[in-house]
């Protein structure tokens, strides 16, 4: 099964870390990636302190924990490339499960769009390479 394959099929939860031009590490939940290609991914960012910290430093992490029992999952290493703010390319990429009706929080807020190259893919647990 192919990366993008994978994370469409397989529920989890996905925390990305990331660091600022210091190294003070932070990590934050995060929803699952959104495949541009098999090596490159985007996610949807708020102006706070994760898209502030790949501004600095584009290296991050993100880690993803299969549901379930034991610790199966994935390590991806990224690199970031670029980012956007066209608003009409985000709503695109938006999984609309994650806006409530309810709440203006997602037309309000700045959105950006950041590109991340995939540099390394690991498992959860282990340091075995894929």
């Amino acid at each position: 099964m192919n990366l993008s394959d994978y994370f469409i099929s397989v529920a989890g939860m996905g925390i990305l870390a990331t660091a600022d031009k210091h190294g003070i590490v932070d990590a934050a939940v995060y929803a699952r990636p959104h495949f541009l290609d098999e090596q490159t991914v985007a996610f949807i960012m708020a102006d706070k302190l994760s898209h502030k910290n790949v501004r600095e430093n584009p290296n991050a992490v993100y880690l993803f924990k299969e549901n379930g029992d034991g610790y199966q999952g994935k390590r991806l290493s990224l690199s970031k490339i670029e980012e956007s703010t066209d608003k009409a390319l985000i709503d695109i990429m938006r999984r609309s499960e994650h806006c409530w009706p309810e709440t203006t929080a997602c037309d309000t807020e700045q959105r950006f769009l950041v590109v991340f190259r995939i540099c390394a893919v690991r498992p959860l647990v282990g340091s075995g390479g894929e």
